[in-house]
């Protein structure tokens, strides 16, 4: 989430930044001198500076923000380790059924995010699964992958 919206403030710097620029030359720039033209180019230039380094601040502080996570706790006993192969789960079940396009396209996603370091090859094994399941944690949505039809929700999210 944090990502969207760091790109989305970068992208309407960057707008607010061309139409400022545009907006330049309609003004009466025959009446300016050069020392007047340099002045308000030297304020442009240092306010769009600004707000990338304030940008890049919020973005490591928001890396190096601890997370709490609240557990519920367990009525009945469950061990902690399941025997269970991760290529039986509702997520490789779901993740098999895109084509082999879109399955290269969610683990290309989750490399760009930083949760995939496999190669693309569009298979499902234990890197995938990882990068899945802490890509829908982080995302809140890890309860999401105890169903078929909640996988597709969250391979939904990657591609889409």
């Amino acid at each position: 989430m944090l990502l969207s919206v760091t790109k989305a403030r970068t992208s309407l710097v960057a707008a607010l930044t061309a139409a400022a620029i545009a907006a330049v030359p309609a003004a009466p720039a025959l009446a300016w001198g050069d020392k007047e033209q340099g002045f308000v180019a030297g304020v442009a230039t240092a306010v769009i500076v600004d707000e990338l380094l304030k940008q890049g601040r919020m973005a490591r502080e928001a890396r190096r923000a601890p997370r709490t996570v609240y557990v519920e706790p367990r009525s009945t006993y469950e061990p902690a380790y399941r025997s269970t192969s991760v290529y039986a789960t509702p997520a490789a079940k779901a993740f098999q059924s895109y084509s082999l396009s879109e399955r290269k396209a969610i683990q290309r996603n989750l490399r760009a995010w930083g949760y995939y370091r496999g190669g693309i090859d569009g298979a499902f094994g234990p890197g995938t699964y990882n990068a899945v399941t802490a890509y829908a944690r982080d995302e809140g949505q890890s309860a999401s992958l105890r169903s078929t039809s909640g996988a597709y929700g969250v391979y939904d999210g990657l591609l889409f």
